[in-house]
């Protein structure tokens, strides 16, 4: 299902076969929580801007409108119109994220949804079953994001958790896409490497894990606090030890310069909702550094976000019409700011691949490094 096409030292350029079409890496996966890219950009509009992989949220699609709802109108791509790839998250990152809200057992956790209170229980077979009936292209194993700092023996003792939870997670998958009934009986299955910053627990974890012979391997639990050197560490320490012929996915992460180092270390796949959600409040990515459109001198600045970028907003809006947009609180400026900032992330990784391509991407990071942080 990964074909790895070339290495340039641990920085790696493949293609990740699916049902759903074949996602050329790396690449960075757009993040739909609930089944919508926040900002009013739809499918559609993600077609036209090159995105490869839509990725939402089980447990907020769980919630609302309810995943067996979503099953009864022909799962994810039919309700979202959406014809590419889809990865669902397993909803273990509301065992760390609902910290306040939740119980963990060996069975699995015990949540309050945050949106009226009401007790839901998840293990690995609910999240399976949920992802299923979601019908997406790739469902991540049902995991615990350990809070940090944590101790060396609770991060042991959860790692132990996760990979007893991996291992129930691959049965009930494996029942489910035996079931005629299943929406998508070729789904795919990653599972995730936890271990806090404790990179013995990192290895060890790694080590067990990758003996089930998964479709593909994440790395959680970071990008949640650390330093950035910290966590960089730890995916050096990480890398050598997962399957050289399966696709690597760094979850929740990140910047450019986070997505340049974790290619340079050795991963394939990314995800984070930064671009959408920096957009929203007027942070723009450009290929000469980052600018905020919330800057009073941009109020009649009738050039566009970057004279360099190819996308449809960069083609027709100045920056003083966005800043304007943005200021009256209206809708259209989340949506074109949006609109250039997904654009942005995804010819940031085209140009990633093409360098990979051509044997230079140790130049291009070093080149890209100097602007890619640099606020304007």
């Amino acid at each position: 299902m990964f074909k790895l096409i070339k290495e340039e030292n641990n920085a790696r350029r493949g293609e990740l076969h699916t049902n759903r079409g074949v996602v050329q890496t790396p690449a960075f996966m757009n993040v739909a929580t609930a089944a919508a890219i926040k900002g009013g950009v739809s499918a559609d509009d993600l077609k036209e801007l090159n995105c490869q992989v839509m990725l939402c949220n089980t447990y907020h699609l769980h919630i609302r409108p309810g995943d067996e709802i979503v099953r009864d109108c022909g799962g994810l791509h039919t309700l979202t119109r959406w014809n590419g790839p889809i990865l669902t998250d397993s909803g273990g990152f509301q065992v760390f994220s609902l910290a306040t809200l939740r119980k963990i057992e060996e069975e699995g956790v015990t949540f309050a949804s945050h949106i009226d209170g009401k007790r839901i229980f998840m293990g690995p077979e609910e999240s399976m079953q949920i992802q299923s009936n979601l019908g997406s292209t790739i469902a991540m194993a049902f995991d615990e994001c350990v809070e940090n700092p944590a101790t060396h023996s609770y991060a042991k003792e959860s790692c132990a958790r996760t990979t007893r939870w991996l291992e129930r997670c691959k049965r009930k998958m494996q029942e489910l896409n035996s079931l005629e009934s299943t929406i998508n009986r070729e789904q795919m299955l990653f599972g995730i490497n936890q271990g806090c910053t404790f990179n013995d627990l990192r290895i060890e974890h790694m080590k067990e894990i990758a003996q089930l012979d998964l479709d593909g391997y994440a790395i959680g639990g970071l990008a949640v606090g650390e330093p950035t050197e910290v966590m960089y560490d730890v995916i050096e320490h990480v890398t050598p030890y997962m399957p050289k012929d399966k696709i690597r996915y760094l979850m929740g992460v990140g910047t450019p310069l986070n997505i340049l180092n974790g290619v340079e270390r050795g991963v394939d796949l990314f995800d984070c909702v930064m671009p959408s959600r920096n957009a929203r409040h007027g942070h723009l990515f450009t290929s000469k550094g980052i600018i905020n459109l919330n800057n009073k001198k941009y109020e009649r600045d009738m050039t566009p976000i970057d004279e360099n970028c190819g996308c449809p907003v960069c083609q027709r809006y100045s920056k003083a019409y966005l800043r304007h947009l943005l200021k009256a609180w209206e809708m259209l400026s989340g949506r074109l700011n949006v609109i250039h900032n997904l654009w942005f992330y995804n010819q940031l990784m085209i140009d990633i691949r093409k360098a990979l391509d051509e044997g230079r991407f140790a130049q291009f990071k070093a080149e890209q490094e100097q602007i890619l942080g640099r606020r304007i």
